[in-house]
């Protein structure tokens, strides 16, 4: 079950945030700001944080910045009442992989939370294989009989996330959400383009294929 601590100095708004998640089957963890939240992540191992900015003591943008200097890769979720460009510029820049502006729906943050484990998975587990065919992430590579080849990111993470799930039907919204972010204004035809890229590079692949759900999506089948 996955841990997500919520680090928000405002008691009722952490507390909603907590039944929210619980109601979806994680386990919340409470922080009411960023060196309360360092103790935590100390004994405990903490998937993905949902945070705020503006809190006493170390805010936000701190603990962001204290967390990726300390190599740490999990997934933050900044929600704050900042809503300035230049607040999104601050916090992506010191290391946060999403950022919602108060009032905030909960049933959108779940949506995000979602994508960014989603992610956060596929960049955590860096080797797959299925058969004689190997997916290797940290180098972008894919390997097969006929050689290796490396892909372009997008190509190779999405390849990476159908084959991981095989036979697990993804739509063209979900792909997007996944690999290009939920903000990203790309159109969804953008996937069916990297699909056929994907498709050329696995011909006469003796160990897995890309699938069309007509009216659904794509999943990868082992043969």
């Amino acid at each position: 079950m996955f841990k997500i601590l919520v680090v928000e100095d405002n008691a009722e708004l952490r507390r909603l945030f907590c039944k929210v998640l619980s109601r979806e089957g994680y386990t919340p963890l409470e922080a009411t700001d960023g060196e309360d939240a360092l103790d935590v992540i100390d004994v405990e191992f903490v998937d993905l944080i949902i945070c705020d900015i503006m809190m006493p003591r170390m805010d936000g943008i701190e603990l962001v910045r204290e967390l990726r200097d300390a190599k740490y890769t999990l997934p933050v979720l900044m929600i704050t009442a900042k809503d300035t460009f230049a607040d999104k510029q601050q916090s992506f820049n010191a290391g946060v992989d999403d950022y919602m502006v108060k009032p905030v729906d909960v049933n959108e943050m779940m949506l995000r939370v979602k994508a960014l484990l989603r992610r956060a998975k596929i960049v955590n587990e860096r080797k797959l294989t299925v058969g004689d065919t190997v997916l290797e992430y940290d180098t972008l590579t894919l390997y097969t009989p006929k050689g290796a080849e490396s892909l372009p990111q997008k190509e190779f993470m999405l390849l990476y996330k159908l084959a991981a799930n095989p036979n697990h039907i993804y739509t063209r919204q979900q792909i997007m959400d996944d690999i290009w972010g939920m903000t990203s204004e790309t159109d969804t035809h953008t996937v069916d383009v990297h699909i056929n890229r994907i498709r050329d590079k696995l011909r006469d692949n003796p160990d897995l294929e890309i699938i069309t759900v007509r009216g659904l999506g794509y999943k990868a089948v082992k043969k």
